[in-house]
């Protein structure tokens, strides 16, 4: 089955599609997905270091002194090729720290300049600090904390490990059943350490059998001269052996000797390849393992030969062809902490379903029987690594993945499964589905996000339906749905509702784009630049019938600290927008010019320039049959409403005054000295439709001195104390209650409040029947608290 896909998912180049157009960014907030984190990729954070730490010591050359010579530095920090390096003398000073560049700087391990005669001397600095510098330099010198002489003299000196494996070096290639053969191979590609290498004499021979892909960490990677040093046997894989005849390899074997040793990069392998622990693991124990044909399954599987104390071979087991099972891809070198490989039933501890052998008879498969059948033991759970419980992956978090049926491709994964140390990956942009992959944490075939793109390589990825286009207003295709420049004409009158001042702020215009997108932002900058941002979401909000049978899309808007969010229709061809426009500025009460696509240069068509806030109406108010509340400006919605000339409104201070019903004559029941409403006009029927995030709307207390009041006035009585002045006049606000049922939940008035109800009070109640702001309705109810604390103390207990 899988060698059937391998043949279908050959043509990779078919589905990997706008591989410009792939932002890892946009993918995942579509998806709602997290990438998995960066540090958990510990091969990836390896590569980019110059093998320079902080703490070494060089030799650098005293360019500040008059005949250049050379003193003893410390290694500060390293930052790529750059150093920060402090001379030896100056301790913990900082000040005079600097930085240099390891390709153009003078640097040399300790004792180069005694070797090669030049002279040392400390900066001035050091001199003032140390009048016998000669010992703190003897000191320095004495110290066993060089920096290597490969990283410093030699031509690749500030290159890090992946730079030196550029294309055309060689390394040698340890075989992957038998130790003790290697081979050589050449680096033809470099993509962020990740090698694409080419079999020595495979030249001209298909790619599929004469190359690999491997992370330059990969244990079986070595610099060339390891096997001569080691022992190994100089013989190419066997399934190329056929290929050519014994004299030209034995040719090719001869080239193989002959290639130089680079110092470089056998101390960066030494440098980097991890140790290898003994194991106690004895031929013929049975384990599980990762099948490495086709890792999607975990199958039995034994120790065929044990190597040595470092390495044995592992079988996957077939029932089958039990003759035919070290056949290639059947078999793999391991030791002791080689992924892929666990203990007997750890499948089961672990609630996983373990894949029986080729062959096997039998409806479930049991180890217990297994092992009788076979006649082995199996291998001991302390033959096995302990794994190490903290990781950075979990269930739906993306990386990067390598496609094992087609290493030259990379694919966007998916994390589906979490178990130990290993995670089941689901790759994405797969001409035809496979099966989840089994890979281990510390895998090299694993990246983080942006890992191709960030080393140029083609990444594979989902690629979208073609009916699903991204949602960006500067790239439409259908013009019926384009919606051409939306223009704000400042000059025009902006009517009650709209701040001329914040439109005039505005851009010139939105647009082209989608009809809903474009006209959506034209609302919001609208309703941003209201007086009161509430009152115009109100207006716009969608009414029960459609008069457009547009799309409907939510607006927000915010006003003194409180959100507020209704339903407005938005039309979505363009052959709708001009009237849409229009009409929606009759509907604010403003300029129908105000927005639109036609810009307005100097005069308006309208002639709007002669219009007051207190005129307009008569030529474009709405007509309603319901009173509403007054926007600022003192104007009115009504179809000729009759105007009556109030007093001048005034800004007054906020007063200490308790408001009560005329109909009472009970006791105060505000705390004295809370302060109570200022006074100033609130809207009076807010629409109940308009849904509320934090509570009903705030009063405006914004009003011009200028502007005329209609509305019907009643005193207020003042407190005894302190004493009130005369307050304006001011409509009667019936209050609003909220829907209580007829029996005890009914909300008290002012004269119904007693000692039993007091205790009922909350601050919703407050507001809506006593008509009180919120600041001193939270101070009552504070009082109510510990009046009821009381209460409980003294007689619940």
């Amino acid at each position: 089955m899988m060698g059937e896909q391998r043949q279908s998912e050959s043509g990779a180049g078919s589905w990997v599609k706008d591989m410009a157009d792939f932002s890892w960014d946009d993918y995942l907030e579509e998806t709602g997905a997290v990438a998995v984190p960066h540090h958990a990729f510990k091969h990836v954070d390896q590569g980019p270091q110059s093998g320079l730490t902080p703490g070494m010591k060089l030799e650098v050359c005293v360019r500040s002194e008059a005949d250049s010579p050379y003193w003893v530095a410390t290694i500060i920090t390293t930052c790529g090729q750059l150093l920060l390096l402090r001379y030896e003398g100056y301790q913990e000073d900082r000040r005079a720290d600097f930085w240099c560049d390891i390709m153009t700087a003078d640097l040399h391990p300790l004792g180069w300049s005694r070797q090669h005669g030049k002279t040392m001397r400390p900066p001035e600095g050091v001199r003032e600090k140390h009048s016998d510098w000669e010992a703190v330099l003897e000191k320095a010198l004495a110290e066993e904390c060089s920096a290597p002489a490969n990283l410093l003299e030699m031509p690749q000196h500030g290159r890090d490990p992946v730079e030196l494996l550029s294309a055309g070096c060689y390394v040698e290639l340890q075989d992957g059943v038998d130790p003790g053969l290697a081979w050589a191979a050449e680096v033809e590609e470099n993509i962020g350490g990740r090698l694409k290498l080419r079999l020595l004499g495979t030249e001209g021979l298909p790619d599929t059998p004469a190359t690999l892909w491997l992370f330059y960490l990969h244990p079986r990677l070595h610099p060339p001269g390891w096997a001569k040093e080691h022992g190994c046997t100089l013989r190419p894989p066997s399934d190329l052996m056929v290929l050519r005849s014994e004299e030209e390899w034995e040719e090719v074997r001869e080239r193989i000797n002959d290639l130089p040793e680079d110092e470089a990069l056998t101390a960066e392998f030494a440098k980097d390849q991890p140790n290898i622990a003994d194991h106690c693991f004895k031929e013929q124990m049975k384990l599980e393992a990762v099948d490495p044909a086709a890792p999607i399954s975990i199958r039995p599987a034994t120790v065929a030969k044990v190597f040595n104390e470092k390495y044995f071979l592992v079988t996957m087991d077939d029932l089958c062809e039990i003759d035919e099972s070290e056949g290639p891809g059947r078999s793999f070198l391991c030791h002791r902490d080689s992924p892929g490989i666990f203990p007997a039933q750890w499948s089961l501890k672990n609630g996983l379903s373990l894949s029986p052998p080729p062959g096997f008879q039998g409806p479930d498969f049991d180890w217990a029987d297994y092992l009788k059948q076979c006649e082995a033991e199996a291998a001991p759970q302390h033959s096995f690594p302990t794994e190490p419980c903290e990781h950075s992956f979990k269930e739906g978090m993306k990386l990067e993945a390598v496609n094992p049926l087609s290493p030259e491709n990379i694919h966007v994964a998916a994390v589906t499964r979490v178990k130990g140390q290993y995670i089941w990956l689901s790759l994405e942009g797969l001409k035809q589905p496979m099966p989840e992959l089994i890979v281990h944490m510390d895998s090299l075939d694993i990246f983080p996000v942006s890992w191709c793109e960030t080393n140029g390589y083609p990444l594979v990825h989902p690629i979208k339906p073609s009916g699903i286009q991204e949602r960006k207003i500067a790239v439409i295709c259908n013009f019926v749905y384009c919606c051409p420049k939306i223009y704000f004409n400042h000059r025009c009158f902006s009517g009650p509702y709209l701040n001329k001042g914040r439109i005039a702020e505005l851009p010139q215009f939105i647009g082209p784009g989608n009809c809903v997108l474009v006209l959506k932002e034209v609302l919001t900058l609208l309703i941003n630049s209201a007086y009161k941002p509430s009152r115009v979401l109100r207006e716009l909000q969608l009414d029960q019938e459609s008069r457009w049978q547009g799309h409907g899309e939510t607006l927000k808007a915010k006003y003194k600290g409180k959100s507020y969010r209704a339903t407005v229709e938005i039309v979505r061809t363009a052959d709708r927008v001009a009237d849409f426009c229009r009409k929606t500025c009759i509907k604010l009460e403003c300029c129908p010019n105000l927005f639109g696509p036609r810009m307005v240069l100097e005069h308006c068509s309208e002639n709007c320039s002669i219009l007051t806030k207190t005129k307009y109406t008569y030529y474009y108010g709405k007509k309603k049959s319901k009173r509403v509340g007054r926007p600022p400006g003192g104007h009115t919605n009504l179809e000729g409403g009759v105007k009556r000339r109030g007093r001048r409104r005034k800004r007054r201070k906020q007063l200490f005054v308790h408001k009560k019903r005329r109909s009472s004559a009970s006791v105060d029941n505000t705390p004295a000295g809370s302060p109570q409403g200022s006074g100033d006009e609130e809207d009076l029927d807010e629409d109940d439709s308009l849904s509320e995030d934090t509570g009903s709307e705030m009063q405006d207390d914004l009003q011009d001195d200028s502007e005329q009041s209609v509305s019907k006035s009643q005193p207020t009585t003042p407190s005894p104390s302190p004493p009130a002045t005369p307050r304006p006049s001011r409509r009667r606000r019936k209050p609003r209650s909220p829907s209580f049922s007829d029996d005890e939940n009914h909300p008290p008035s002012p004269k119904e409040i007693d000692g039993q109800a007091l205790l009922l009070l909350n601050l919703p109640t407050v507001q809506e029947c006593m008509e009180l702001k919120l600041g001193p309705a939270i101070k009552l109810c504070h009082h109510i608290e510990r009046v009821k604390l009381a209460f409980y103390q003294q007689f619940a207990t």
